[in-house]
C-alpha cells in the first residue's frame, strides 16, 4: 500500500514519525513523509520518500518575534496570549503548509494517510483520494475525557465536567482555520466544503476517525471513558545507537567517574541561552554531580566548563540515556520518552506547550521531582532537584522498573497493525459497496 503520513513542528515532533514510517517500509508498504524541508536529509536517510513543505513555520517560530511568543505560553492566559500573537503571522503559513500537502499527496497518490494534529489538510487529502485517514498523536489531547484537561488548562479541582469542556477549547482552535481549508479543498482538491456536522475527530458523514497515540500505557493509562477508535500502541522509538559511534573524548569522560547527569533542552534555550547555561554549570557544581550538557538546536552557551561537566553538541539519547544517572530537560514528548525507557529519573524544566504536562506526568508517576518551570529556574532550585535525582532511592526503582515496562513494548507493531487493520476493514466495506452495486 502507498502510505502518505503527514506531520510538522520541531525534531520531536517528526522523529517518531519517521520511525513508524520505517516500520511500515519493512511490513512492505511505500511511504512518503511530507513535513518541512528543514528535515529532508533525516527523512531520506532514513530511507523514506520525502514530500516537500515550506518551513517558513519553523524559522518564524525561532526568529525573536516567536521565542517571545513561546516564552509566554504558560498556562491557559499565556496560550491565549500566543495564540493571539501568532494567528495572523501563521494563517498564511499554515495555508501554504495544506497546499503543500496537497502538491506532495498528488504525487504519493496515498492509499492511506496519517496526520499529526498539525496537518490541517490530513483529513481532506484523505477523502480526495478515497482513502482512509488515521490521526496519529504524541499527547492526549484531542480525545474529551472526564479524567483530565487537555494539554495547557489547568487542572483545577471542578470534576469532570470541566475536564470534558476543555477540550471544547481544541474544537475552537481547528475552527479558525476553516474557511482556509474549505478554500483549498474547492479550489485544489476538486471536493465540496467541509459539512458543518465534521468536527476535529469525525469525518463529513459523522464516522469517527481512528486515533492512534504514540506513548504508553505505562505512563498514561487508557481513560475509561474514550471511544472504540482511540488506541495507546506505545512509543514510536526511532533507534540510532547501531549507526553511531561516541567521540573519544565523551567515552573518556564516562569512563572516568561516576555517571553523570544529562542536562539539554532540544531547540528551547529561550532568549537568554547564557543565562541557562550558567545557571546549569553552577547548579551541577553546588550539588556536586558530575554532568553532560548537550547544547543542541538551541545554542545553549556554556563557555569555560569545569573538569566535572562534559559539553557535547548531541547525541542518540537511546545511547546515551543509559549511561547516565540522571536526565534534566524540557520535557519534549521524545526526550521524556527516552529517558523514561532508559530507566532513569527525570527533571523536566519546561517552556511551552505540552512539556509542562510530561512534567506533572513525571511527578506523579514518582520517576522526577516537582517540574521546573523555566521561567521559575534557579541555581538553588536546579541544585536541590539534581540532589534528589541522584540520592533518592525509591525514586531511581521506580524509574528502573518504568524503564523496564516501556522497554517490553513495541509501539510501532501494534500501530502497523492499527493500520493493517484499518486498511483490511475499508477494503472489506468497498467490496460489499461494489457488490451491492452490481446487484449480489
Amino acid at each position: 500500500m502507498k502510505i502518505l503520513i503527514i506531520t510538522f513542528g520541531s525534531r520531536g515532533d517528526v522523529q517518531p514519525y519517521v520511525a513508524l514510517g520505517k516500520g511500515l517500509k519493512a511490513a512492505g508498504h511505500v511511504v512518503t513523509l511530507c513535513t518541512a524541508s528543514t528535515f529532508e536529509t533525516f527523512v531520506t536517510n532514513n530511507g523514506l520518500n520525502y514530500g516537500y513543505m515550506t518551513d517558513e513555520l519553523i524559522k518564524l517560530m525561532d526568529s525573536e518575534a516567536g521565542k517571545d511568543a513561546l516564552e509566554d505560553t504558560v498556562g491557559l492566559w499565556g496560550t491565549a496570549k500566543t495564540m493571539f500573537k501568532l494567528v495572523k503571522a501563521t494563517m498564511p503559513l499554515n495555508r501554504q503548509m495544506i497546499i503543500d500537502s496537497w502538491e506532495a499527496a498528488k504525487v504519493a497518490a496515498p492509499e492511506l494517510v496519517i496526520y499529526h494534529p498539525k496537518a490541517l489538510g490530513g483529513l481532506s487529502i484523505a477523502e480526495a483520494f478515497n482513502a482512509p485517514a488515521i490521526l496519529a498523536v504524541l499527547q492526549p489531547m484531542m480525545l474529551p475525557t472526564a479524567e483530565f484537561p487537555t494539554i495547557g488548562v489547568p487542572a483545577l479541582p471542578l470534576g469532570g465536567w470541566y475536564n470534558k469542556l476543555t477540550y471544547k477549547l481544541i474544537a475552537m482552535g481547528y475552527g479558525q482555520y476553516t474557511k482556509t481549508v474549505n478554500e483549498i479543498r474547492q479550489g485544489l482538491m476538486g471536493l465540496d466544503k467541509l459539512p458543518k456536522s465534521t468536527g476535529v475527530l469525525t469525518k463529513g458523514n459523522g464516522s469517527p476517525i481512528p486515533v492512534m497515540h504514540g506513548f504508553s500505557q505505562h505512563v498514561i493509562p487508557r481513560p475509561k471513558d474514550w471511544p472504540d477508535q482511540a488506541a495507546i500502541t506505545g512509543y514510536w522509538f526511532l533507534d540510532q545507537q547501531n549507526d553511531w559511534e561516541p567521540p573519544a573524548e565523551l567515552k573518556a569522560f564516562l569512563g572516568a567517574g561516576e555517571p553523570p547527569v544529562y542536562v539539554g533542552f532540544g531547540s528551547m534555550a529561550g532568549k537568554k541561552p547564557q543565562r541557562l547555561a550558567n545557571i546549569v554549570v553552577e547548579a551541577l557544581q553546588k550539588a556536586n554531580v558530575r554532568g553532560i550538557i548537550a547544547t543542541g538546536w538551541g545554542g545553549l552557551d556554556t563557555g569555560d566548563l569545569p573538569d566535572s561537566i562534559f559539553k557535547i553538541d548531541k547525541a542518540p539519547h537511546d545511547w546515551l540515556f543509559p549511561r547516565m544517572a540522571a536526565v534534566v530537560h524540557h520535557g519534549g514528548a521524545g526526550t521524556t520518552a527516552a529517558g523514561l525507557r532508559a530507566g532513569r529519573p527525570s527533571l523536566i524544566c519546561s517552556f511551552m506547550g505540552d512539556q509542562p504536562f510530561w512534567g506533572e506526568r513525571v511527578y506523579q508517576l514518582g520517576v522526577g521531582p516537582k517540574f521546573i518551570p523555566q521561567k521559575k529556574l534557579s541555581v538553588d532550585k536546579l541544585a536541590d532537584a539534581l540532589h534528589t535525582l541522584t540520592t533518592d532511592a525509591k525514586m531511581r526503582t521506580k524509574a528502573a522498573e518504568i524503564g523496564v515496562q516501556i522497554s517490553g513494548e513495541d509501539g510501532i507493531a501494534n500501530a502497523i497493525a492499527i493500520i493493517n487493520d484499518v486498511l483490511q476493514q475499508t477494503n472489506l466495506t468497498r467490496q460489499k459497496m461494489t457488490h451491492k452495486q452490481i446487484g449480489f
